[in-house]
């Protein structure tokens, strides 16, 4: 396959869709949390805001400025995370991590919306901004969880 298909695969239409409808991008006003991340190796970033009620995300705020795959995991991340408790979202992102690497499958339900993003497991340079938001998610709630 040559290098223009695989890029072609790479930004499919379903990660364009995904990149151009991110749920929750206004930020909370009141959050229980916040957490900024920056990937150093792409410029992409990503805040994302919290507000956890008896133990799971009861809502969420983003700003993500990021590459199509990053726009992509934030909205594949949101539309998920929240309902979820923290270990679920812990969970989600080890899985998401794994599966990047090639040592996993998809994350389980409700992230395994990120099947769409198993093409990007040959491109390690596009992993950080992948992780961006679910890692800046998981840091939030537990920030949430320990000033509660």
């Amino acid at each position: 396959m040559s290098n223009d298909q695989d890029l072609i695969k790479l930004y499919s239409a379903r990660i364009l869709a995904l990149a151009a409808d991110i749920p929750h991008l206004a930020r909370l006003e009141a959050p229980d949390a916040t957490v900024n991340r920056r990937s150093p190796l792409c410029g992409s970033s990503v805040t994302v805001d919290v507000s956890v009620k008896d133990g799971v995300l009861a809502a969420m705020g983003q700003d993500v400025k990021a590459c199509a795959l990053g726009q992509a995991a934030a909205a594949i991340t949101a539309e998920a995370a929240v309902g979820a408790p923290l270990d679920v979202v812990e969970t989600g992102r080890d899985q998401l991590k794994a599966m990047l690497k090639g040592k996993g499958g998809v994350p389980d339900a409700p992230f395994d919306g990120f099947e769409v993003l198993t093409p990007a497991v040959e491109y390690k340079n596009r992993h950080a901004s992948i992780l961006l938001c679910i890692e800046a998610l998981a840091e939030a709630m537990a920030t949430a969880r320990t000033n509660a």
